[in-house]
């Protein structure tokens, strides 16, 4: 009965994802020319920020496209230099956290918060 109420005392087994740390200018056209191949997502978190890594942990459980995009992470904090060209390079407004997804050498598609959890990432594959 307390397990129906409380849930498993056992903790919950993290989802590693195959993350491509972004942590230099030099990257984003790296990224911009291999989405015109194979899908590229930019996902932007602040790591001092709850909203942040409440909305990251629920991408990562829902995450299911392991070798169909390249995944990158990009710390706000500690590359803020990053951060900006990313919102200069491809014309997107800075939000965090945030989800970026290129084809074409574009951004096709972002979202911030939680509406990360609710693009359909498949249609963009």
């Amino acid at each position: 009965m307390f397990k129906k109420l409380f849930g498993s005392s056992e903790p919950k087994e993290e989802k590693i994802l195959p993350w491509i740390h972004l942590t230099s200018m030099i990257q984003l056209d790296e990224i911009a020319e291999k989405s015109k191949t194979k899908t590229q997502l930019i996902f932007k978190h602040s790591t001092r920020c709850g909203i942040s890594r409440m909305v990251l942990n629920q991408f990562a459980d829902q995450y299911q496209l392991e070798n169909n995009a390249d995944l990158y992470y990009l710390d706000l904090l500690n590359n803020r230099d990053v951060s900006n060209e990313v919102a200069s390079k491809f014309q997107v407004i800075h939000q965090s956290p945030q989800l970026l997804i290129l084809n074409n050498g574009v951004v096709v598609a972002h979202d911030s918060h939680g509406a990360i959890n609710e693009l359909d990432l498949v249609k963009y594959i």
